[in-house]
Protein backbone atom coordinates (compact mmCIF):
# COMPACT_ATOMS: atom_id res chain seq x y z
CA UNK A 1 0.00 0.00 0.00
CA UNK A 2 1.66 3.71 -0.78
CA UNK A 3 3.06 5.13 1.97
CA UNK A 4 4.18 9.08 0.21
CA UNK A 5 3.54 10.77 -2.73
CA UNK A 6 4.80 13.80 -4.47
CA UNK A 7 3.11 16.84 -4.14
CA UNK A 8 3.37 19.53 -7.13
CA UNK A 9 2.47 22.98 -6.00
CA UNK A 10 -0.23 23.54 -8.44
CA UNK A 11 -1.95 20.31 -6.16
CA UNK A 12 -0.84 17.45 -8.57
CA UNK A 13 -0.18 14.45 -6.45
CA UNK A 14 1.98 10.91 -7.36
CA UNK A 15 1.90 8.26 -4.74
CA UNK A 16 4.68 5.64 -4.33
CA UNK A 17 6.70 4.46 -1.69
CA UNK A 18 9.00 6.01 0.68
CA UNK A 19 12.98 5.61 0.98
CA UNK A 20 15.30 7.59 2.20
CA UNK A 21 14.74 10.99 4.56
CA UNK A 22 11.56 11.37 6.58
CA UNK A 23 12.39 15.09 6.19
CA UNK A 24 9.87 17.36 4.12
CA UNK A 25 12.32 19.34 1.55
CA UNK A 26 10.97 21.41 -1.02
CA UNK A 27 12.65 21.77 -3.80
CA UNK A 28 11.90 22.51 -7.89
CA UNK A 29 11.30 19.50 -9.61
CA UNK A 30 13.13 18.55 -12.78
CA UNK A 31 13.40 16.15 -14.81
CA UNK A 32 16.92 14.00 -15.91
CA UNK A 33 16.73 11.92 -18.52
CA UNK A 34 19.73 9.92 -18.39
CA UNK A 35 20.33 6.22 -18.74
CA UNK A 36 22.96 6.41 -16.15
CA UNK A 37 24.95 8.46 -13.93
CA UNK A 38 22.93 9.01 -11.29
CA UNK A 39 25.33 9.20 -8.67
CA UNK A 40 26.93 12.00 -10.23
CA UNK A 41 23.41 13.62 -10.54
CA UNK A 42 23.02 13.35 -6.99
CA UNK A 43 25.73 14.95 -5.82
CA UNK A 44 26.16 17.78 -8.78
CA UNK A 45 26.17 21.02 -6.81
CA UNK A 46 24.13 22.32 -9.63
CA UNK A 47 20.84 20.72 -8.07
CA UNK A 48 20.95 22.47 -4.87
CA UNK A 49 17.54 22.96 -4.34
CA UNK A 50 15.76 20.21 -6.99
CA UNK A 51 13.98 17.49 -6.66
CA UNK A 52 15.51 14.68 -9.22
CA UNK A 53 13.20 13.29 -11.44
CA UNK A 54 15.02 9.80 -12.91
CA UNK A 55 13.01 9.65 -16.30
CA UNK A 56 14.88 6.06 -16.73
CA UNK A 57 13.14 3.00 -15.25
CA UNK A 58 15.41 1.48 -12.90
CA UNK A 59 17.94 3.61 -10.83
CA UNK A 60 20.57 2.22 -8.74
CA UNK A 61 21.40 -1.33 -10.34
CA UNK A 62 25.30 -0.81 -10.40
CA UNK A 63 24.80 0.90 -6.33
CA UNK A 64 27.68 3.87 -5.69
CA UNK A 65 31.49 3.86 -5.32
CA UNK A 66 33.76 6.41 -3.69
CA UNK A 67 35.30 7.19 -6.90
CA UNK A 68 32.29 9.05 -8.89
CA UNK A 69 30.88 11.63 -6.54
CA UNK A 70 31.11 15.38 -8.06
CA UNK A 71 30.70 16.99 -4.23
CA UNK A 72 31.23 15.48 -0.99
CA UNK A 73 28.06 16.72 0.07
CA UNK A 74 24.68 16.13 -1.72
CA UNK A 75 22.73 19.28 -2.41
CA UNK A 76 19.56 17.68 -3.90
CA UNK A 77 16.11 18.25 -1.79
CA UNK A 78 14.79 14.86 -3.25
CA UNK A 79 15.03 11.76 -5.21
CA UNK A 80 12.22 10.39 -7.80
CA UNK A 81 12.67 6.84 -9.40
CA UNK A 82 10.21 4.47 -10.90
CA UNK A 83 12.29 1.81 -9.14
CA UNK A 84 15.05 1.69 -7.35
CA UNK A 85 17.65 -1.60 -7.22
CA UNK A 86 18.02 -3.27 -3.89
CA UNK A 87 20.76 -5.33 -4.72
CA UNK A 88 23.28 -3.78 -6.84
CA UNK A 89 25.57 -5.85 -9.06
CA UNK A 90 28.89 -3.64 -9.65
CA UNK A 91 32.34 -4.67 -7.96
CA UNK A 92 33.00 -0.96 -7.44
CA UNK A 93 29.92 -0.61 -5.68
CA UNK A 94 29.99 0.16 -1.95
CA UNK A 95 26.72 1.01 -1.35
CA UNK A 96 22.97 0.93 -2.22
CA UNK A 97 20.71 3.60 -3.42
CA UNK A 98 18.81 3.10 -0.10
CA UNK A 99 21.66 3.70 2.00
CA UNK A 100 23.11 6.53 0.02
CA UNK A 101 19.52 8.60 0.81
CA UNK A 102 19.26 7.41 4.61
CA UNK A 103 22.92 8.70 5.34
CA UNK A 104 22.88 11.73 3.30
CA UNK A 105 19.19 12.70 4.59
CA UNK A 106 17.82 12.82 0.94
CA UNK A 107 14.21 12.19 0.88
CA UNK A 108 13.27 9.67 -1.88
CA UNK A 109 10.07 8.09 -3.48
CA UNK A 110 9.38 5.36 -5.94
CA UNK A 111 7.01 3.68 -7.63
CA UNK A 112 5.63 6.41 -9.33
CA UNK A 113 4.70 6.66 -13.03
CA UNK A 114 7.91 8.94 -14.01
CA UNK A 115 6.52 9.38 -17.48
CA UNK A 116 3.32 11.12 -16.34
CA UNK A 117 5.63 13.05 -14.12
CA UNK A 118 7.95 13.79 -17.28
CA UNK A 119 5.25 14.92 -19.08
CA UNK A 120 2.81 17.17 -16.65
CA UNK A 121 6.35 19.06 -16.04
CA UNK A 122 7.31 19.38 -19.79
CA UNK A 123 3.35 20.58 -20.68
CA UNK A 124 2.94 23.36 -17.46
CA UNK A 125 6.44 24.42 -16.95
CA UNK A 126 8.76 24.10 -14.01
CA UNK A 127 7.45 23.95 -10.40
CA UNK A 128 8.26 23.15 -6.77
CA UNK A 129 7.09 19.83 -5.04
CA UNK A 130 7.64 18.01 -1.76
CA UNK A 131 7.52 14.25 -0.83
CA UNK A 132 5.36 13.56 2.29
CA UNK A 133 3.37 11.15 3.54
CA UNK A 134 -0.03 9.93 2.10
CA UNK A 135 -1.90 11.40 5.18
CA UNK A 136 -0.90 14.57 4.62
CA UNK A 137 -3.44 16.29 2.62
CA UNK A 138 -2.90 18.01 -0.80
CA UNK A 139 -3.48 21.50 0.85
CA UNK A 140 -1.42 20.89 3.98
CA UNK A 141 1.30 20.11 1.36
CA UNK A 142 0.74 23.19 -1.02
CA UNK A 143 1.27 25.04 2.35
CA UNK A 144 4.14 23.80 3.29
CA UNK A 145 5.43 24.42 -0.40
CA UNK A 146 4.43 27.92 -0.32
CA UNK A 147 5.99 28.62 3.32
CA UNK A 148 9.67 27.04 2.24
CA UNK A 149 12.43 29.39 2.54
CA UNK A 150 14.93 27.49 0.64
CA UNK A 151 18.16 29.97 0.37
CA UNK A 152 17.71 32.45 -2.72
CA UNK A 153 21.32 32.04 -3.85
CA UNK A 154 22.52 28.53 -4.37
CA UNK A 155 25.78 29.76 -5.45
CA UNK A 156 26.77 31.40 -2.06
CA UNK A 157 25.48 27.99 -0.59
CA UNK A 158 27.60 26.00 -2.48
CA UNK A 159 30.54 27.40 -3.10
CA UNK A 160 33.74 27.04 -1.02
CA UNK A 161 34.34 29.42 1.55
CA UNK A 162 37.90 29.83 1.58
CA UNK A 163 40.73 29.56 -1.90
CA UNK A 164 42.56 26.21 -1.95
CA UNK A 165 44.69 24.74 -4.43
CA UNK A 166 45.06 21.47 -6.64
CA UNK A 167 48.87 21.86 -6.97
CA UNK A 168 50.51 20.78 -10.75
CA UNK A 169 53.71 21.89 -12.67
CA UNK A 170 51.53 23.27 -16.03
CA UNK A 171 49.74 26.17 -16.40
CA UNK A 172 48.22 27.91 -13.62
CA UNK A 173 44.70 28.21 -13.56
CA UNK A 174 42.06 30.30 -11.07
CA UNK A 175 38.55 28.71 -10.60
CA UNK A 176 35.78 30.34 -9.43
CA UNK A 177 33.50 28.56 -7.72
CA UNK A 178 30.28 28.81 -8.80
CA UNK A 179 29.00 25.37 -7.12
CA UNK A 180 31.70 23.10 -9.25
CA UNK A 181 31.73 19.64 -9.87
CA UNK A 182 35.13 17.70 -9.28
CA UNK A 183 35.00 16.34 -13.14
CA UNK A 184 36.85 20.00 -13.70
CA UNK A 185 39.37 19.80 -11.19
CA UNK A 186 39.80 15.87 -12.17
CA UNK A 187 40.08 17.52 -16.61
CA UNK A 188 42.49 19.91 -14.87
CA UNK A 189 45.02 17.87 -12.94
CA UNK A 190 44.80 15.16 -15.97
CA UNK A 191 46.54 17.97 -18.29
CA UNK A 192 48.91 18.38 -15.47
CA UNK A 193 47.02 22.75 -14.45
CA UNK A 194 47.96 24.15 -11.02
CA UNK A 195 44.27 24.83 -9.63
CA UNK A 196 43.73 27.29 -7.71
CA UNK A 197 39.91 27.36 -6.27
CA UNK A 198 38.31 30.72 -5.38
CA UNK A 199 35.23 31.36 -3.58
CA UNK A 200 32.46 33.14 -5.90
CA UNK A 201 33.29 36.83 -4.23
CA UNK A 202 36.78 36.99 -4.99
CA UNK A 203 38.12 39.96 -5.41
CA UNK A 204 39.42 41.33 -9.20
CA UNK A 205 42.15 42.29 -7.44
CA UNK A 206 42.71 38.56 -5.34
CA UNK A 207 42.56 37.00 -8.53
CA UNK A 208 44.82 38.79 -10.47
CA UNK A 209 47.70 38.77 -7.88
CA UNK A 210 47.48 35.17 -8.14
CA UNK A 211 48.83 35.44 -11.72
CA UNK A 212 46.88 32.96 -13.36
CA UNK A 213 47.43 32.04 -17.02
CA UNK A 214 43.41 31.32 -17.13
CA UNK A 215 40.12 31.75 -15.45
CA UNK A 216 37.69 29.37 -15.57
CA UNK A 217 34.11 30.37 -14.00
CA UNK A 218 32.51 27.49 -12.79
CA UNK A 219 29.29 25.67 -13.61
CA UNK A 220 27.07 25.35 -10.29
CA UNK A 221 22.72 26.12 -9.09
CA UNK A 222 21.19 28.93 -9.01
CA UNK A 223 20.33 32.30 -11.01
CA UNK A 224 22.17 34.66 -12.68
CA UNK A 225 20.80 37.25 -11.25
CA UNK A 226 22.03 36.11 -8.02
CA UNK A 227 24.96 36.60 -8.72
CA UNK A 228 25.49 40.16 -10.25
CA UNK A 229 28.83 40.14 -8.50
CA UNK A 230 30.57 37.71 -10.51
CA UNK A 231 29.43 39.37 -13.59
CA UNK A 232 31.04 42.69 -12.75
CA UNK A 233 34.52 41.10 -11.85
CA UNK A 234 34.54 39.29 -15.09
CA UNK A 235 34.15 42.61 -17.17
CA UNK A 236 37.31 43.43 -14.80
CA UNK A 237 39.14 40.14 -15.77
CA UNK A 238 37.87 39.63 -19.45
CA UNK A 239 40.26 42.05 -21.44
CA UNK A 240 43.23 40.85 -19.01
CA UNK A 241 43.55 37.22 -18.72
CA UNK A 242 42.23 34.23 -21.13
CA UNK A 243 38.65 33.49 -19.84
CA UNK A 244 36.22 30.10 -20.21
CA UNK A 245 32.93 29.83 -18.50
CA UNK A 246 31.20 26.42 -17.84
CA UNK A 247 27.18 25.98 -17.32
CA UNK A 248 26.60 29.17 -15.44
CA UNK A 249 29.95 30.08 -15.74
CA UNK A 250 28.81 30.54 -19.53
CA UNK A 251 25.91 32.83 -18.74
CA UNK A 252 28.16 35.00 -16.27
CA UNK A 253 30.88 35.49 -19.56
CA UNK A 254 27.61 36.61 -21.71
CA UNK A 255 25.85 38.62 -19.57
CA UNK A 256 29.45 40.32 -18.78
CA UNK A 257 29.17 41.04 -22.60
CA UNK A 258 26.26 42.63 -22.34
CA UNK A 259 23.84 39.60 -23.84
CA UNK A 260 20.43 39.02 -22.02
CA UNK A 261 19.27 36.10 -20.17
CA UNK A 262 16.24 34.48 -20.17
CA UNK A 263 14.51 31.39 -17.75
CA UNK A 264 14.17 28.08 -19.84
CA UNK A 265 10.14 27.03 -20.01
CA UNK A 266 10.86 23.28 -17.73
CA UNK A 267 14.93 23.39 -17.97
CA UNK A 268 17.04 20.92 -19.63
CA UNK A 269 18.77 18.30 -17.51
CA UNK A 270 20.15 15.51 -20.08
CA UNK A 271 23.16 13.28 -20.89
CA UNK A 272 23.10 12.54 -24.90
CA UNK A 273 22.01 16.52 -26.15
CA UNK A 274 23.70 16.53 -29.71
CA UNK A 275 25.23 20.08 -30.30
CA UNK A 276 26.39 21.20 -33.34
CA UNK A 277 29.33 23.54 -34.55
CA UNK A 278 28.07 26.34 -36.49
CA UNK A 279 31.58 26.19 -38.59
CA UNK A 280 32.24 22.76 -39.07
CA UNK A 281 29.13 21.06 -38.71
CA UNK A 282 30.45 18.81 -36.51
CA UNK A 283 27.92 17.28 -33.93
CA UNK A 284 28.59 16.23 -30.72
CA UNK A 285 27.02 14.73 -27.51
CA UNK A 286 27.20 16.81 -24.32
CA UNK A 287 25.70 16.56 -21.07
CA UNK A 288 24.18 19.24 -19.79
CA UNK A 289 22.37 21.64 -17.05
CA UNK A 290 20.44 24.34 -18.37
CA UNK A 291 17.99 26.53 -16.75
CA UNK A 292 18.23 29.68 -18.25
CA UNK A 293 19.18 30.68 -21.67
CA UNK A 294 20.76 33.54 -23.74
CA UNK A 295 18.25 35.69 -25.44
CA UNK A 296 20.09 35.45 -28.93
CA UNK A 297 18.47 38.89 -30.33
CA UNK A 298 20.57 40.57 -27.64
CA UNK A 299 23.49 39.31 -29.51
CA UNK A 300 23.28 42.04 -31.98
CA UNK A 301 26.04 44.49 -32.31
CA UNK A 302 27.96 42.42 -29.28
CA UNK A 303 31.30 41.29 -29.34
CA UNK A 304 29.77 37.11 -29.29
CA UNK A 305 30.23 34.86 -31.89
CA UNK A 306 27.35 32.30 -31.76
CA UNK A 307 29.84 28.56 -31.84
CA UNK A 308 27.76 26.39 -31.06
CA UNK A 309 23.67 25.01 -30.85
CA UNK A 310 21.65 22.58 -29.78
CA UNK A 311 21.30 20.64 -32.90
CA UNK A 312 16.97 20.14 -32.51
CA UNK A 313 15.66 23.49 -31.87
CA UNK A 314 19.23 26.05 -32.62
CA UNK A 315 19.66 27.14 -28.67
CA UNK A 316 22.93 28.60 -28.03
CA UNK A 317 25.18 26.93 -26.18
CA UNK A 318 28.42 28.45 -26.78
CA UNK A 319 30.47 31.73 -27.96
CA UNK A 320 33.19 33.39 -28.12
CA UNK A 321 34.33 36.89 -27.50
CA UNK A 322 35.32 38.63 -30.91
CA UNK A 323 38.07 40.87 -29.28
CA UNK A 324 39.39 38.46 -26.45
CA UNK A 325 40.29 35.18 -25.59
CA UNK A 326 37.19 34.44 -24.10
CA UNK A 327 34.60 31.94 -24.54
CA UNK A 328 32.09 29.69 -22.69
CA UNK A 329 30.11 26.57 -22.96
CA UNK A 330 26.55 25.83 -21.31
CA UNK A 331 27.32 21.79 -21.73
CA UNK A 332 29.23 19.66 -19.22
CA UNK A 333 32.93 19.19 -20.96
CA UNK A 334 34.27 17.11 -18.24
CA UNK A 335 31.17 15.18 -18.64
CA UNK A 336 30.46 13.22 -15.38
CA UNK A 337 27.75 11.75 -16.49
CA UNK A 338 27.90 11.74 -20.34
CA UNK A 339 29.82 11.36 -23.20
CA UNK A 340 33.44 12.66 -23.14
CA UNK A 341 33.43 13.66 -26.90
CA UNK A 342 34.13 17.62 -25.58
CA UNK A 343 36.60 17.44 -23.21
CA UNK A 344 39.02 18.78 -25.88
CA UNK A 345 37.19 22.64 -24.77
CA UNK A 346 39.82 22.12 -22.19
CA UNK A 347 42.94 22.17 -23.99
CA UNK A 348 41.23 24.61 -26.80
CA UNK A 349 41.35 27.11 -23.82
CA UNK A 350 44.73 25.87 -21.92
CA UNK A 351 46.34 26.61 -25.96
CA UNK A 352 44.92 30.50 -25.03
CA UNK A 353 46.83 30.27 -22.05
CA UNK A 354 50.57 30.97 -21.71
CA UNK A 355 52.28 29.39 -19.19
CA UNK A 356 54.91 31.98 -17.55
CA UNK A 357 54.97 29.98 -14.36
CA UNK A 358 56.80 26.71 -13.27
CA UNK A 359 55.83 25.33 -9.67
Amino acid sequence: MHNAKLVLEDGTEFLGYAFGSTEKKVGEVIIQTGMTGYQEVLSDPAHANHIVVMSYPLIGNYGLNHDDFESIEPAVRGLVVREKCDLPSNFRSTESMDEYTHANDIPAIEGIDTRKLSRHIRNNGSMKGVIVPTSTTTEEAQTHIASATNGTNAVQETSTVKPYVVPGRGKRIVLIDLGLKHGILRSLTNRNCHVTVVPFNYSVEDIVRLQPDGIIVSNGPGKIRDIESVTTAVKALIHQIPLLGIGLGHLVLASACGARIKDTSSGRYVTGLPVTHEKTKITRFTSMHQSEEIIEESLENLPLEVIERIADDGSIVSVHHTNYKAFSVQYNPESAPGPEETSYVFDHFLSYCSAKHIS
